[in-house]
């Protein structure tokens, strides 16, 4: 039975014949590469953060003070990271969390396409982000069978919101994420200090400009006053969320309802109550929100709140141990988000793909050599503070 850690053994193979892997199998690695090769203002809008980035910093340090306690004489010859989500069985617990700037990650201009080719490589799902260089159509016809979820920025037009969620059901994505904490931008000063924010360029609208409500509100369509599509955009981008609008989200879909953001138990409890079928929790990796508290700090609370409803988790993840760890602090799915942003600026889907299997790696030699061969055991062995 193959492994995902027996992807090590396919690059120490390979080392006999003077082959060395293309990317590194490392975050810090990665991170300085892609840096080299990322256009300055790409690379300051996917590494920024909002103010001095305190919070982005330490949704990473974060996972440094909570630990596992291995067990011994524990066969782990066989291991099983499957779980299941909204009555899927998938192979692992990470997904590809939603990127909106990844379509300009890759030198084609196609990012989008790169991640989904990744996502099917792989079998790790893609959330796909309303914010994209290709239609959510295309993207989700790059999946292959591997599901795909897709993310809304709720836009302020009623009529818009739906028109999107009725193209991704259409397309065929498995669930609605709605992102409650972007209706407006947080102060990101790597971004301002250059005056660059890729969307009034132009960049990652194409899910907007190919959709017929948007294209119905326009004089003259994108392709002839590109400019007057980017004002129109900017004014109907970002409702502003309330619970009163709980009742019409959910009216919007049959597929699962997931609620992007949530990081306090009674915001949990209430948006179970509202009708969503589960929880995201994130602090949108620190770029919106400065001064707040590592996400994975706050994870055990929601898990609590919610109960037998799954949560998801993201932000501050960037090695297969810290996967591992937010399993077992009570996530169902663990989303990655800038380390696969970095493989495909290196090497396109190959090179997102070489990300996601280090990651699956990492985390199913951690299992195998703690004595966790199962999730379920991961979560039965729990983390505990440092």
């Amino acid at each position: 039975m193959p492994h995902y850690g027996d992807y090590q053994n396919a690059i120490y193979n390979a080392g006999l014949s003077g082959v060395i892997p293309k990317l590194p199998v490392d975050y810090a690695t990665l991170e300085q590469r892609a840096s080299a090769a990322m256009p300055p203002s790409v690379l300051g809008y996917v590494q920024g953060g909002c103010g001095d980035e305190f919070t982005q910093d330490n949704n990473a340090h974060a996972f440094r003070h909570w630990g596992m306690t291995p067990r011994m004489m524990v066969d782990c010859s066989r291991r099983d990271l499957s779980i299941d989500l909204f009555g899927m069985r998938l192979p692992s617990p990470i997904f590809m969390a939603p990127v909106g700037v990844i379509g300009i990650c890759t030198q084609d201009g196609h990012g989008d396409l790169a991640a989904a080719r990744a996502s099917a490589e792989t079998g790790v799902p893609l959330m796909a982000s309303t914010l994209s260089n290709d239609p959510l159509e295309s993207v989700a016809g790059a999946l292959g069978e591997t599901p795909g979820f897709f993310q809304l920025y709720t836009p302020k037009d009623k009529a818009l919101a739906e028109s999107l969620v009725r193209r991704a059901e259409a397309a065929g994505y498995k669930g609605i994420v709605v992102t409650l904490d972007t209706w407006v931008t947080g102060w990101r000063p790597r971004d301002l200090n250059v005056a660059n924010f890729p969307q009034l360029r132009g960049a990652v609208l194409m899910n907007y400009f190919s959709d017929p409500v948007f294209r119905a509100m326009l004089a003259r369509p994108p392709e002839e006053d590109g400019a007057a599509a980017v004002r129109q955009w900017a004014g109907v981008f970002g409702k502003v969320l309330t619970w009163d609008d709980m009742a019409w989200l959910r009216s919007l879909t049959t597929l699962p309802l997931i609620l992007k953001g949530i990081c306090h138990p009674d915001d949990a409890r209430r948006a179970i109550d509202a009708g969503a079928d589960a929880i995201y929790c994130s602090n949108h990796g620190g770029r919106q929100a400065n001064g707040g508290i590592a996400a994975i700090d706050m994870l055990p609370g929601v898990v609590a709140a919610a109960g037998d409803v799954p949560v998801l988790f993201d932000s501050g993840i960037r090695s297969g141990s810290d996967v591992v760890k937010a399993i077992a602090l009570g996530a169902r799915a663990v989303g990655v988000g800038r380390p696969y942003a970095y493989g495909l600026a290196l090497d396109g889907a190959a090179g997102a793909a070489h990300v996601l299997r280090c990651l699956l790696a990492e985390a199913d030699l951690l299992m195998a050599v703690n004595g966790w061969p199962t999730i379920a055991d991961v979560r039965a062995a729990g983390a505990v503070r440092i």
